[in-house]
């Protein structure tokens, strides 16, 4: 009877552990699939400012202001930079699904010929809200205010054959 008893209660035991952590289980797959949805957009790397875009008569573009050089962005894991012809900006960006938020970080000033597109970046920058990409090439950084945005495009890389 002693053989019975433990052999029921050891039976017990074993289904109880095998069904009490499925909510751990459904919690981590949640944790999973937050995290994934968090990574679905890859801006690492280097990025052209095509156009910062207010409306149809206020608006932006960097490479028909100055052809020579070309103003771009620069995002690793948690950081973004943008150089512009003479000056630099610098801070902490953060993504969530489609939102992405850039943190006020640091400015060069120094003074320059033209300043058009430092002075549009002012402006635009602490409004970004939203992000859509296109064929991983495009960005289209949103405002707030659902009219004005900032178009990226990813700077291809060469390497040369040695």
């Amino acid at each position: 009877m002693n053989i019975r008893f433990m052999t029921a209660f050891f039976a017990v035991a074993m289904m109880a552990s095998c069904t009490g952590n499925k909510g751990a289980v459904d919690k981590d797959s949640a944790k999973v699939n937050d995290i994934a949805k968090e990574a679905t957009v890859d801006l690492k790397g280097q990025w052209y400012i095509e156009n910062i875009f207010f409306n149809d008569s206020d608006y932006v573009r960097p490479a028909e202001i100055l052809p020579d050089i070309r103003q771009y962005v620069q995002f690793t894991d948690s950081t973004y930079s943008i150089m512009t012809n003479c000056n630099s900006i610098s801070g902490y960006y953060t993504l969530s699904g489609d939102s992405i938020t850039l943190e006020d970080g640091m400015m060069t000033e120094m003074a320059c010929d033209n300043m058009q597109t430092e002075d549009a970046l002012r402006r635009i920058l602490p409004d970004i809200a939203t992000i859509d990409v296109e064929n991983d090439s495009i960005v289209r950084l949103n405002c707030t205010n659902n009219s004005s945005y900032l178009i990226l495009k990813k700077i291809k890389l060469k390497f040369r054959d040695s």
